[in-house]
């Protein structure tokens, strides 16, 4: 099955992050295919198991083991991504700089998101948000403030274009 690790706080400032050695990891847990997606921790990689939370789990606890950093890591397997795309939650909405389209993906399922009306939350699978932030009226840091306040950190947010990013590169492999 293959799948992606989304790790949260990933920058390539710090060499540690960079897309080569957070493929060395995976690769050293033995996960097979790995690939690297951009340079804003997103890896894809190959794996029998199906238990995605024995993942996040594993490929967390190596971060700071092999490269002395911490990082929330969420998995999703390739299906689950791409019956969120099929359900086309932004309805044929464009990504722009005046319209940000944005998936949220949550660790665990939350509890309320009775704050967050006018956005598409996916239950059937990837566990996600999807928001269309309004450039003009509000930056996308103050967003992201907003759902750490509400969800804590255990979250990662990817633009839509990234998303497709993602699945274009799994079809890849």
């Amino acid at each position: 099955m293959k799948y992606v690790a989304l790790m949260r706080g990933i920058g390539p400032g710090n060499p540690n992050m960079h897309g080569s050695k957070l493929v060395g990891v995976l690769e050293d847990l033995r996960l097979t295919n790995v690939k690297s997606v951009i340079s804003s921790g997103n890896v894809i990689f190959e794996s029998d198991t199906s238990d995605i939370s024995q993942l996040e789990t594993t490929i967390q606890a190596a971060w700071p083991e092999k490269l002395g950093f911490t990082s929330t890591t969420i998995v999703r397997s390739q299906p689950q991504l791409e019956a969120l795309v099929a359900r086309d939650p932004f309805h044929g909405a464009e990504h722009s700089r005046e319209s940000y389209l944005l998936v949220t993906f949550f660790k665990n399922p939350p509890r309320d998101l009775s704050n967050l009306k006018g956005n598409y939350y996916d239950d059937l699978g990837a566990n996600a948000l999807c928001s269309i932030i309004d450039t003009t009226a509000s930056k996308t840091p103050d967003f992201m403030a907003k759902l750490e306040r509400q969800f804590t950190k255990d979250i990662t947010s990817r633009t839509y274009l990234t998303l497709h990013r993602i699945l274009a590169k799994m079809d890849d492999i």
